[in-house]
Formats: structure tokens, sequence, C-alpha cells
């Protein structure tokens, strides 16, 4: 089920955006392999395979490839396959024996996708680093946060998720769009900081036609300093979010709660700002946010209550559409987005390393004596 099924992927297990890229071409229908170490890498955030979303709809095989045994096997299997992903750091997948030139010498139709936090090239191409590290090289780190205090990591959505998995993700759909016309595959180079600073346009674009203060944060339409697009305390210390950017949505905001008609002439005057800050403080701060929602869900005020993870799965719009699955015991995201003819079936859990070792070499071609050579020398695991 799904828009990508018949397109194979393997995934040479790495952290982050890697294997979240995997999920979303999974949870789309491709039929996903995932080489894992047959040790622990020591990297990234752990957890049970239970527990580990990013991981799911996946087969695994726990392969050396450092042995000459495992290379040969992990090429085998890439001789098969439409779409390589590997998220090492620059030249290691070539010292490993499977950079894209012995990759695409075997298999000449194969999407070869890398990712990596500052690309291919360059002087910091070889760094360690992590999400934060990556968006603080763009711009966009140093534009999320309170006025007058320190930027605000924004989880790992800016750099691993947004601007690195789903990069990579448009990137390889483009690869394998194009090779229909060509019959030819190609690398596919997605960098964090590329990625981030892609997502970064429409700032920098504000910022050149003097829309937006580079200098200081807090401050701008969208990153808070709009007293009409910020986040409210109610009065039982639960939050609420308004975004009534636009005058005619602001003015709805306005009758609905009761704001007076002076402040909606002057939504943009920014001298006013403070002082309409603190005049909307007062007002939801009048009442609790369940009373908030009653009044102002669903109407053309641009609100919403800011809902824990806890509470997300459980609002009544997610529920209806099925935001959210229920599996391994606890709510997670649901497969997106959503298609008319090839929807996405329900994702399967995420595998024990190795789990799948066997089938996916039998799948290969490999006699059952081969396979226990492989695990006998310790190849395999």
């Amino acid at each position: 089920m799904g828009p990508l099924t018949g397109i194979r992927v393997i995934e040479l297990a790495a952290i982050g955006p890697g294997p979240m890229c995997a999920m979303l071409l999974a949870d789309l229908g491709a039929d996903v392999v995932r080489i894992d170490r047959t040790e622990p890498s020591g990297l990234g955030v752990t957890m049970p395979p239970r527990f580990d979303v990013t991981a799911r709809n996946r087969r695994s095989i726990a392969l050396d490839l450092k042995r000459p045994e495992g290379r040969a096997a992990a090429l085998r299997l890439i001789e098969r396959a439409d779409v390589l992903i590997e998220g090492f750091r620059p030249g290691v997948a070539e010292r490993l024996g499977v950079g894209p030139q012995e990759c695409l010498a075997r298999n000449p139709r194969l999407v070869y996708g890398r990712m990596t936090g500052f690309g291919q090239a360059g002087p910091l191409a070889q760094a360690a680093g992590h999400d934060l590290n990556y968006i603080a090289r763009t711009g966009a780190l140093a534009a999320i946060g309170p006025a007058g205090g320190a930027p605000v990591p924004p989880l790992n959505l800016v750099g691993d998720y947004g601007g690195g998995a789903l990069y990579l993700a448009v990137g390889i759909l483009a690869a394998l769009l194009e090779r229909q016309r060509s019959g030819q595959g190609q690398v596919v180079d997605a960098a964090m900081v590329d990625g981030a600073a892609s997502l970064m346009a429409m700032f920098y674009g504000l910022a050149a036609a003097g829309g937006w203060d580079v200098q200081q944060r807090g401050a701008n339409l969208l990153d808070g300093g709009a007293p009409f697009y910020a986040v409210y305390q109610t009065a039982d210390d639960q939050f609420v979010s308004v975004a009534a950017l636009e005058p005619k949505f602001f003015a709805e905001l306005a009758q609905r709660i009761g704001l007076e008609p002076q402040w909606v002439a002057r939504q943009y005057d920014r001298a006013s700002w403070p002082q309409l800050r603190e005049r909307l403080a007062t007002i939801f701060r009048s009442r609790t946010r369940a009373q908030w929602c009653e009044l102002l869900e669903g109407s053309d005020a641009c609100f919403a209550p800011v809902l824990s993870m806890a509470e997300a799965p459980r609002h009544p719009h997610n529920a209806a559409r099925g935001t959210f699955i229920e599996m391994n015991g606890y709510p997670q995201p649901a497969p997106a987005p959503r298609f008319s003819r090839t929807p996405a079936g329900m994702p399967k859990p995420a595998p024990q390393v190795g789990a799948h070792t066997e089938e996916v070499l039998r799948e290969a071609g490999f006699e059952q004596t081969q396979i226990a050579a492989l695990r006998a020398a310790g190849v395999i695991g």
C-alpha cells in the first residue's frame, strides 16, 4: 500500500535525519531495509525499538561493513535497490567500499541519497555536530527566542527534520522522477545547513525589504514580537495561541474577546505593540483555556489552545482526522501526507536489530550455507 509501493530502499543505519527520511519513504509504501551495525555505534539518542518511532516500517539486517564479506553482501542488496540512504561523515562510505562510485558501478539506476550536517565539501565538512550547531550557522537559531533572551532550540525540527530529512526525501523523489526520463541514477547531496538555510528564504527576503530586524529576537511579525501573533497565559495557567495577522481576522478576534475597537485600527502601529500586548495578556488571563476554546475555536479569529504532547492526540479534530495512531501501546503520528488512490497502510513497529537478516539475504540469492558461514564468521548478527 502507498504510492511508493515497489520502490526498494537500502538505509545504512545512522541517526537523526536519515532514519526520519527512511520512515517517510517507508510510510508511503517503500520497502526499506536498514543495514544495522553488528555492534552499537554509541551515537545519537538510543531507545528500545518499541519506542523508536522513526525506525518503524522497515526490515533490519545486521551486517559488519568493515569486513570484506559484509561489504560484498551489502553491495548485492544495493544492486537490487532503487534508493540508498547514508548519513556518515564525508568519506566514510567510500572507505567502507559502499560509496557512490562503487554502488553506481553496480547499479547505474541507483539514487544515492547522502545526508550530512555541513555537506560533502567545505571547511567544516569533517566536523562533528548536531542539529543545533547546523541551524546556528544559518541565521535560523538566532531568530528564535524571546526579546532580550537567548536563542531557544526549536527541538530538532529545523535542522534534522525540516532542513535534513524532508529535503533529502524531496531530493530522492525528484531523482526517481528524473530517472524515468534518463534511465540513470545520481547522487543527492543533502546537508542540514543547506536545508535549514532554504527554510529561512522568506525571512531573508523580509530582512532585505526592511520588514525584519535581524538584530533583534522577539521584535518582529512572526517571532512573537507582534502581539496579535503570540502566546498568552490563561486563568488556569495554561496557554493559548493567537495568529490573527490579517486585519479582518484581528477584527474578529477583537470583537469576540471584547478588545476595544481602537486597537483594531492600530494593529500594525509598532509603537503601540507593548500596550496592545499588555491589554491582550490581561484579557486572556481572565478566563481558562477551556473557556477560550469554547468561545474562539473554529472561528476566524485564528486561535488554538497550546496542547501538550499528551493532549494533542485526544483533541477532537486530531482524533476525527486520525492524525495520530495507536501502536505499541502509545500514540504516535500517522503517516502523512494522504493520498486518494494509494493510501498508506498502518505502519509496522520498528524491528529488533538484525531481525530480518536471513530473510533479506535469502531474497538477495544467498544460500543457507552461505548465510550460516557469514554468521559463523561474525559478519552478520
